[in-house]
């Protein structure tokens, strides 16, 4: 894949400054940005950064990095989140203050769930009280800023000069990019920032404060899970968080291959295997499917690479009953782990833990296990697709129309609605799909489509977010800065009309309580008016397409939408959908506490 270009995006190019020999503060902490090769900030205006933001522009000259404008903070961050998706390379997103960074938190959040790097900087009105303007500075101004976020961050500072703020980003980089990978925040006093220095003091060598190389396993571990997987007579690999590294994806297929192992892949993160391979043994999900259940069941010996939620899907598969199968897992996510967040899921019984990340682990067990005779996997891969009501469209039907409207060219699905079944598309590339947003939440889809569409500019990837309703509709605003910046993007709503999910939590509640099923839409409908959601994207300077409301239109959208796309416009289609779940989401929705 070609590397993004910040030159491939629009920028507002500032006039010249005149030459001067005054310096800042702000202009030190700027060049340090640009030492660490972040090519863009993404950032909401704010007044305590007034500072940095002016030397981003009149130092800089608003390149390396490239400021870009969005609309909210929340938005700043999940557009990192995207970009950060494709690329493994963190941006800088600026939020104001406290208010600010009270907005960025639920995107915070997901970046930190989601096990991505964010370089998260803030500011503060001045810590010294005797230099705050009445009122706005106060209101602006917290004892701890950071407190607002440090359960879900990797770390904070607040440094107090230009050598200190150098030292924070280069720390800040440096765990941010560590695994298990997360945001970091740094906060900068806005008397830092407006500093009059005497001079530029000079940067550190960003090369001389890498991360780390991963860590491998120690060999007698690796000869033992080998030992294990090569003697297994079913063996089950689970796919997890792994990278977007198309090498470590060949190396994924080659042991999964040589070892005859079955393979299950999750909807929740990105496209770790190709769902096409023979070996893979069901369609992915967020949750098992019967016959992954069955798979699961069915092994001797699990290899978890950096599985989400091992402790559950075991638990899935043998309910109260033991563990069958000896366990190996290969993940580091447990230095992240800490008692304010319950993301790490439940405690799995592991009988061998290999504490690595699992590209190195990959790399080392294809040298050290015994290649067996190919073997076919005992289940079928299930490709159940949802039907629709006559007249209607089901989002099986739309995702056919947009396979047939992509025919030929490679693209990202960026994003998927909660009604999408794995059996509805094949990802075939690490780029094929790049998972869920970790915390859960709703809107964060389109902030998270604009970043992974900027990485994958000047590239030959469409792409492609499939949002549902909700969540388009809580972060449409972050499309503005796609059309802002000329980022080629297609959205696509499946637009139910309902914030469907809880609709299935209340109809299971009232099925429980013998109370009337019918009223399962009251407080979950998005209608009455209908909203016109191809309206709202033409206001944020996208086109919009819409509404589709019967199955013989999709076609015709669809590849209209296709080709407005590649010809570089940030294009939403409104797709009327029917409500429905497909059967490869079905297993995990039984309690009304499921999400």
């Amino acid at each position: 894949m070609n590397q993004p270009n910040s030159s491939l995006i629009r920028r507002d190019v500032p006039a010249p400054s005149k030459k001067s020999d005054e310096v800042w503060g702000s202009d030190s902490i700027a060049a340090m940005l640009r030492a660490l090769e972040i090519p863009y900030v993404l950032l909401t205006p704010g007044a305590s950064f007034r500072g940095l933001h002016d030397s981003l522009v009149n130092y800089l000259g608003n390149e390396r990095p490239q400021m870009l404008v969005v609309l909210h903070e929340e938005h700043a961050v999940a557009i990192a989140h995207g970009y950060t998706k494709v690329t493994g390379k963190p941006l800088g997103a600026i939020v104001h203050s406290n208010v600010g960074l009270m907005h960025a938190s639920m995107a915070i959040f997901n970046a930190w769930a989601d096990r991505i790097p964010v370089l998260v900087m803030g500011a503060t009105g001045p810590v010294d009280a005797a230099k705050r303007r009445p009122w706005i500075d106060w209101i602006h101004t917290t004892q701890d800023q950071a407190a607002l976020v440090r359960n879900f961050i990797k770390w904070d500072a607040q440094p107090a000069s230009v050598p200190a703020a150098h030292e924070a980003l280069l720390r800040a980089n440096q765990i941010a990019c560590t695994a298990p990978k997360g945001p970091v925040y740094v906060c900068f006093d806005v008397a830092v920032q407006e500093a009059k220095l005497s001079e530029l003091p000079e940067l550190p060598d960003p090369q001389r404060f890498l991360p780390a190389a991963p860590a491998r396993p120690a060999q007698e571990l690796i000869e033992k899970a080998a030992a294990w997987l090569s003697n297994a007579k079913r063996p089950v690999i689970l796919m997890g968080r792994v990278s977007r590294d198309e090498r470590a994806w060949q190396q994924r297929v080659a042991l999964a291959e040589a070892l005859g192992a079955e393979v299950l892949t999750d909807l929740k993160v990105g496209a770790a295997f190709p769902t096409d391979h023979h070996l893979h043994a069901a369609a992915p999900g967020l949750f098992l499917s019967p016959t992954s259940t069955s798979v699961l069941k069915g092994a001797d010996v699990v290899l978890s690479l950096d599985w989400v939620d091992l402790a559950g899907t075991l638990k899935q598969a043998w309910g109260s009953q033991p563990v069958g199968s000896r366990v190996i897992q290969v993940s580091v996510d447990q230095y992240g782990h800490n008692g304010w967040s319950m993301d790490h899921q439940g405690l799995p019984p592991i009988d061998l833990y290999l504490m690595s990340e699992p590209e190195p682990t990959v790399e080392l067990l294809c040298r050290a296990i015994k290649p067996r005779a190919p073997r076919a996997p005992s289940a079928a891969t299930e490709r159940t697709v949802t039907a629709a009501t006559k007249g209607t469209i089901s989002v099986s039907m739309m995702a056919g129309a947009l396979k047939r409207g992509t025919a030929g060219s490679d693209v990202c699905l960026i994003r998927l609605p909660l009604g999408w079944g794995g059996e509805m598309w094949d990802f075939k590339h690490p780029l094929d799909y790049l998972g869920y947003d970790g915390g859960g939440g709703i809107g964060s889809g389109p902030g998270m489509a604009v970043g992974a569409a900027l990485a994958l500019k000047g590239t030959d990837r469409l792409p492609v977010a499939v949002l549902g309703d909700g969540d388009y509709l809580m972060g449409v605003s972050a499309l503005w800065t796609a059309a802002n910046a000329g980022v080629p993007l297609l959205v696509v709503v499946c637009n139910n009309r309902s914030f469907f999910n809880d609709e299935i939590h209340q109809e299971r509640v009232a099925i429980d309580r013998s109370r009337p099923v019918e009223n399962r839409w009251i407080g979950q409908r998005i209608a009455d008016p209908d909203l016109d959601l191809a309206t709202i994207a033409r206001g944020h300077g996208l086109t919009g397409i819409g509404p589709i409301e019967r199955p013989e239109q999709l076609d015709e959208a669809l590849a209209e939408a296709v080709k407005l796309a590649r010809g570089g416009r940030s294009v939403v289609v409104d797709v009327r959908v029917t409500p429905g779940y497909s059967p490869s989401m079905s297993t995990g929705m039984t309690r009304p506490h499921d999400e």
